[in-house]
């Protein structure tokens, strides 16, 4: 390469942008020409949704079968390239069928907004400066978005804190259908050069938080032991007890709740990483001593069957941003039949919870490594080499020998081929 100094490249077409990358000699004209054919279907929006854009890489999109939300039956398609994560899902879902599923509540879809106020001198004065003026910043809000009065949400309250040196002003807002961050964010551009009249203060960052602790949802389910075993109700309950006392455990343990989250998330076109921020930060107060801990609670009801309960915050939308935009989120939504906001968070968190059921089932019975590596074999072989039959084929030789690794895959290639 010559430089990454390349003038001009956000104005470049795609095919420029390749042509460039092979003149750096970081692409060969048939490693380009692939890159444009993968992007011929939906470049161009693509080009709308990123910036720079070369070409699309798509992630496979998939259905999980047999939940139960709140009585009502449901397909939810997840976008994720690990092999294990949907099949989990529908294992564990079908798990719970005979109990009902997963019944969920959800708080009102409220976001916050943060103003930070620096260089004031007494910070209590300014913190009852800024309170008595609730109902001015409710004006200054709401007249930021009538629409999302109209359709009865808006501001909801007022919170000031001191943070150190800092007053900070917490705008909560009930977005409704949206995710949020563009409703909250220009509420609180609007409302701070009020903050610092009101407070002799200097306006710092206007912007929203990603800890949406006042949009919690929490869902529950029993997996009765006559289905999965009374061993593995133990062996469930001693390994969340685990992750309560281990932030080293709890962080793999809430790995597998946001695989199934995630992977709900990018296929309704929602922020992964807004949700995977705010889930973290949350379980950051959820251990036993008060530090990071599980996002999930296991026990045992009076009949000896497990139950399991999630709580997380869950900043989902159906309006606006890639939601909208993209046709596959909307027709992943369409196939959930989800029509708001509720219901999606609904869902996405019953995945997480089922999910981080099916990957401590694993652990407490056989160990991960042996399903996970079984499903991972085929990828495997496609690195390796293999193609169409091929794939199974060498996937299944590897799982007979338990040796799942490339080296084993391209020798078992070259000895079918042979």
């Amino acid at each position: 390469m010559t430089s990454s100094r390349i003038s001009g490249f956000h104005k470049f077409t795609r095919t420029q942008r390749l042509q460039e990358l092979i003149q750096q000699g970081l692409l060969t004209d048939r490693e380009a020409a692939e890159l444009g054919v993968e992007a011929a279907a939906s470049g161009d929006l693509a080009d709308h949704l990123s910036e720079n854009v070369i070409s699309v890489m798509a992630v496979p999109l998939g259905v999980a079968t047999n939940l139960i939300v709140d009585g009502v039956d449901v397909l939810v398609p997840m976008a994720t390239e690990e092999s294990s994560v949907i099949a989990a899902v529908g294992n564990g879902a079908r798990a719970c069928r005979a109990t009902g599923g997963v019944t969920c509540e959800a708080d009102a879809p409220c976001m916050i907004a943060q103003v930070q106020l620096t260089g004031i001198a007494d910070l209590p004065a300014a913190q009852q400066a800024v309170s008595d003026k609730k109902q001015t910043i409710s004006e200054l809000c709401n007249a930021c978005d009538p629409m999302l009065v109209k359709l009865g949400g808006g501001f909801v309250d007022l919170e000031v804190r001191i943070a150190g040196p800092f007053l900070v002003v917490h705008l909560i807002v009930d977005v409704r259908d949206a995710m949020g961050a563009n409703a909250v964010n220009t509420m609180a551009e609007a409302v701070a050069p009020k903050l610092a009249e009101w407070t002799g203060g200097r306006v710092g960052l206007r912007i929203l938080s990603n800890l949406a602790d006042r949009r919690l949802v929490r869902a529950r389910a029993v997996w009765p032991a006559s289905e999965i075993g009374r061993n593995t109700v133990q062996g469930i309950v001693s390994a969340y007890e685990f992750a309560a006392h281990d932030p080293y455990r709890a962080a793999t343990h809430n790995k597998g709740i946001m695989n199934g989250v995630s992977a709900v998330a990018l296929a309704t076109g929602n922020d992964t990483r807004a949700l995977e921020a705010g889930a973290h930060a949350y379980a950051s107060t959820q251990g036993n001593a008060g530090g990071y801990g599980p996002l999930t609670r296991y026990g045992i009801t009076e009949d000896g069957d497990l139950w399991g309960e999630i709580e997380m915050p869950m900043p989902v939308g159906i309006v606006g941003g890639a939601t909208k935009a993209h046709p596959t989120a909307q027709k992943s939504l369409k196939i959930m039949q989800v029509d708001n906001a509720d219901r999606l968070a609904r869902v996405t968190a019953s995945v997480g919870l089922i999910q981080n059921f099916s990957a401590l089932r694993a652990l407490a019975t056989e160990g991960i490594q042996r399903g996970h590596m079984g499903l991972h074999a085929r990828n495997v072989a496609i690195v390796a080499g293999a193609e169409g039959a091929d794939i199974d084929r060498v996937a299944e030789a590897m799982i007979e020998r338990l040796e799942v690794r490339e080296d084993v895959a391209r020798a078992l290639l070259a000895e079918f081929k042979g």
